[in-house]
């Protein structure tokens, strides 16, 4: 007995189906042969794997001729279209919309999905490359105190108890410590440029016209620089219009001593603000001390160079007001007018 899924034209495939009809012989019988005439053929209990059997006897499959003749069906004004047995396709037949798509191609760069959320603000703590500036400047300063102790000791013994020398204060400073000194000036400017930045996107508003950080910055602390140079250009005019030269260097030296002091006292107050988030108020009440401070030692240091005497307060009064009060107040005034003119009004 042959097995169940095998029916020939020459074999029946079970005692049951014995009286059943050749496949073959039914399927020509009304001519041409079709997989529908084999099907018919067989019996209506056959199996799927005996008309599989069957339609497999019946037909064998021949090799495929494709057509040779020129294909003329194509869209008018276009060129004959591509056949299918061409490996070197163009791009467009081998691209489709999903070509690209991450999905599609995990190599690809699928980048960000859904809604884009709130960009994190800007703050000088994150700023790498200001933080480094800052730390480098304090090791700076630490060596400068750590090797010029007995400069600072000198400086201010003199500052308050000077040594005449026809009738002027005698205080010699190396190279090394005038340098320093005017350092010291520098970045006293520089912190001075941050905390009116600070001021600003505090006080003034978040969005400005530019938007680097660092240019806001630099033009803060530009305004800073002039402030100071500005200040020195009036004082060497006045003081050279009305006292002699040893006293406008003596007011020069201990002008830049000051300002040290100033760049000294400052830095606690701008490190606390920039990495431990103290309220702002608070670091003003703070800057605000050491501006006065400083301001007495200038006025005190003043009147003792250059006036000495108490009839001579009314022009003391005036000289301050021109040299000292006025340039604060206008580079305040021009600081606010920035800020207003490079915010963004929505």
């Amino acid at each position: 007995m042959l097995p169940q899924d095998t029916i020939t034209a020459t074999a029946v495939a079970t005692d049951d189906e014995a009286s059943a009809p050749l496949a073959t012989d039914k399927a020509t019988v009304s001519g041409t042969l079709t997989p529908y005439k084999v099907l018919r053929s067989l019996p209506n209990d056959a199996t799927p794997a005996q008309q599989d059997s069957a339609i497999q006897a019946a037909f064998q499959p021949n090799e495929i001729h494709y057509s040779l003749r020129p294909d003329t069906l194509h869209i008018p004004g276009h060129g004959v279209g591509k056949s299918l047995k061409e490996v070197n396709l163009p791009q467009y037949y081998r691209e489709s919309f999903f070509s690209n798509d991450s999905l599609l191609h995990p190599e690809l760069s699928g980048g960000r999905y859904g809604l884009a959320g709130d960009p994190v603000p800007y703050t000088i703590r994150n700023d790498d490359l200001i933080s480094s500036f800052i730390i480098g400047c304090i090791l700076l300063v630490i060596v400068f105190v750590a090797q010029s102790k007995q400069f600072m000791r000198r400086q201010t013994k003199h500052f308050f108890h000077p040594q005449h020398s026809e009738g002027i204060t005698v205080i010699n400073e190396t190279s090394t410590e005038i340098r320093a000194q005017l350092f010291l000036t520098l970045l006293t400017s520089l912190q001075l440029g941050l905390i009116a930045y600070i001021y600003t996107k505090e006080y003034v508003g978040q969005t400005f016209a530019i938007q680097s950080e660092y240019q806001m910055i630099g033009i803060f602390w530009a305004i800073i620089v002039g402030y100071f140079a500005t200040k020195l250009l009036a004082y060497n005019i006045v003081n050279k219009t009305f006292f002699d030269d040893k006293s406008c260097l003596q007011w020069n030296k201990t002008l830049m001593f000051i300002t040290s002091v100033e760049c000294i006292l400052l830095f606690p107050a701008l490190l606390i603000e920039i990495y431990f988030s103290l309220e702002l108020k608070d670091i003003a009440y703070y800057c605000a001390f050491v501006f006065i401070f400083v301001k007495i030692l200038s006025f005190y240091k003043a009147f003792q160079i250059f006036f000495g005497q108490i009839s001579a307060c009314l022009q003391f009064f005036l000289y301050l007001c021109t040299l000292e009060i006025t340039p604060l107040a206008a580079v305040i005034g021009i600081i606010d007018i920035v800020g207003q003119n490079l915010r963004i009004n929505f």
